[in-house]
């Protein structure tokens, strides 16, 4: 069976250019193998006996098979196969891409435990392709039945979010749905369906995280923050329920609601003949790749009046691994339109230090981590001082963020960082309180920032 596409095996010169991708004919291909696999599923739940679930993601797979091509990882693929079945003696399922699942029926939830810590112990090791060693990793998520899914659906669900947990633990791990992990997939059921009525009935709040520039003492820009009350849930946060957003395929309408209001900030802004350098709004990587978003802030920047320098889009560092060439195109595209490019988590080592030079980015924001452990770790600060000289190098912008303490500001000043945002400085306000603060210095604007802390503190 053939799983991805051809377009993988082009010379090595145009293999860079093409965005690889399973297509349509491989998702065609696979089609039946899942079918199998979900009427497979959905017999063993149905007969009320015990057993368990395995799901297999063998991770870093694009990247093989844009360093040795199609073949090679066809055979690659055929070999992990080919160990799957002798060591489960189970049949294996191809699902989707490079995931696969087996139906472990009989087993505990123990033994499927083994299992994968053998799987995992496997991985560990060298794959011999044509003399050729190859080292991939996986990652492995189970459940056991009956119990946490009542439907193959909610089963695959599950599985999912197991996987998801073990990439926190580095490669070649598995993890076991529990109930910890029912009350997170619980909670981001109960986010996603939130979500599909809350522009409709405006309970997305916008709110701004002001940036100071040091040498100035005034605050010169800021960026746009999204949350949500959820009853039952509390407040949540744009980092929480973005990625839901984007599991659920609502993240499209939420980036362009927020485009939008960041938009009409700027016009509000200059309307009022207030001097900042620009308001930022964080883009999620799926919006990079939809055909029409150029021409949405295209269209938002002309019905707003929007002049070069402005809007800034945020991107971060770790999505340059999904599509750099992509990405990088369209980001030459929005420079061009006037757009300001702010990467974030500058440092992360995600995408290198290769790709920062190559990339049409004007400003980088320091991965907060960093800023964090200034308080813990006193080696940080020789990060920090590198990083910050390396950007000024570059002729970059550098702004640090997640700023709460004196010794962070002091550290980070010293170190030449002359943009920083955080509780420290301020927190998030409404557009009418931005308009008063942008443009204003830290003294100016003590008295009010206060207040605004004061606020804060009480609905936490």
């Amino acid at each position: 069976m053939n799983w991805f596409s051809k377009k993988t095996a082009l010379p090595p010169q145009t293999e860079t250019e093409t965005k690889i991708q399973v297509t349509e004919d491989v998702l065609l291909e696979s089609k039946p193998e899942r079918e199998a696999c979900l009427k497979h599923l959905s017999q063993v739940m149905s007969s009320m006996e015990r057993g368990a679930v395995l799901k297999l993601h063998i991770e870093n797979f694009k990247r093989l098979n844009q360093v040795f091509g199609y073949e090679y990882c066809e055979s690659l693929l055929e070999q992990i196969l080919t160990y799957l079945k002798e060591v489960t003696g189970k049949n294996v399922y191809h699902y989707i891409g490079v995931e696969y699942i087996i139906i472990l029926d009989q087993y505990t939830q123990g033994q499927a435990y083994e299992l994968a810590e053998t799987i995992a112990g496997r991985f560990d090791h060298v794959w011999k392709i044509s003399g050729t060693d190859c080292l991939c990793s996986a990652q492995m998520g189970i459940c056991s039945y009956p119990g946490h899914a009542a439907s193959p659906d909610q089963m695959l669900k599950c599985l999912d979010l197991a996987v998801i947990k073990a990439e926190d633990g580095g490669p070649n791990q598995a993890v076991v749905f529990d109930s910890v992990l029912q009350k997170q997939l619980q909670r981001r059921q109960t986010i996603a369906l939130y979500l599909k009525t809350a522009l409709e009935k405006e309970e997305v709040e916008v709110r701004y995280r002001p940036t100071l520039q040091i040498d100035t003492g005034t605050f010169t820009r800021a960026e746009l923050y999204m949350r949500i009350f959820i009853k039952g849930l509390g407040m949540i946060g744009a980092s929480e329920f973005l990625p839901v957003a984007e599991d659920s395929g609502q993240i499209r309408a939420i980036e362009y609601y927020a485009l939008e209001k960041a938009a009409q900030c700027i016009h509000g802004l200059l309307e009022t003949g207030c001097e900042f350098e620009s308001i930022a709004l964080p883009i999620s990587p799926v919006l990079f790749l939809q055909e029409d978003f150029l021409d949405e802030v295209k269209r938002m920047m002309d019905i707003y009046h929007i002049p070069e320098g402005k809007l800034a889009l945020e991107i971060q560092e770790s999505a340059l691994i999904m599509a750099y060439l992509n990405i990088n195109v369209t980001l030459q595209q929005l420079q061009e339109m006037g757009v300001e490019i702010i990467l974030n988590e500058f440092g992360s080592g995600h995408s290198g230090v290769s790709s920062i030079l190559e990339l049409p980015v004007d400003t980088l924001k320091l991965e907060r981590l960093f800023v964090w452990q200034l308080e813990t770790n006193p080696r940080s600060r020789s990060v920090i001082e590198g990083l910050v000289r390396m950007a000024r190098d570059l002729d970059m912008t550098i702004i640090a963020e997640g700023v709460e303490t004196e010794n962070q500001n002091q550290i980070l000043t010293e170190a030449g960082c002359n943009y920083q945002q955080g509780f420290y400085y301020s927190p998030t306000l409404e557009k009418d309180t931005l308009l008063k603060i942008l443009g204003t210095s830290l003294s100016e604007s003590h008295q009010l920032l206060a207040e605004e802390k004061e606020k804060m503190g009480k609905l936490s």
